[in-house]
């Protein structure tokens, strides 16, 4: 079972990433984070289906912070890059996309990613705040 929303910023991705750390109930297989100039790109694979009320809170949840996403080609084949185990730095030289963190949610990954693009412009760009 698969979720795939777009985010507006990288505090919205970190409250994701941080709700899926402190909910041991959510079966997280991995999370892939993906940065585009607009925006943010989250997909959580989950590990098995959830229960219905499980299923439904989880999609409130991230309807509240995000929304639907559906992927072009280039982002679909990155996705699926990853998921079949090619590493993160194959997928974005081969597909030209930012993947930030891929495998457990880790807010690290993409707190040091939104400082080392900052302190890169010289700026922070709304997607960043």
């Amino acid at each position: 079972m698969d979720y795939l929303y777009y985010l507006a910023n990288a505090s919205l991705t970190l409250r994701v990433v941080e709700h899926l750390l402190t909910s041991s109930h959510i079966p997280v297989e991995f999370v892939t984070v993906i940065h585009q100039i607009d925006g943010w790109i989250v997909r959580v694979k989950m590990s098995r289906y959830l229960e219905p009320q499980q299923h439904g809170d989880f999609r409130a949840f991230m309807n509240e912070v995000g929304i639907p996403y559906e992927p072009g080609i280039r982002v679909q084949m990155a996705l699926w890059g990853l998921e079949t185990g090619q590493s993160p730095i194959d997928v974005m030289h081969r597909y030209q996309v930012a993947v930030v963190s891929h495998g457990t949610p880790d807010r690290e990954e993409i707190e040091e990613f939104r400082k080392q693009f900052v302190q890169g412009l010289g700026y922070c760009p709304e997607t960043l705040a």
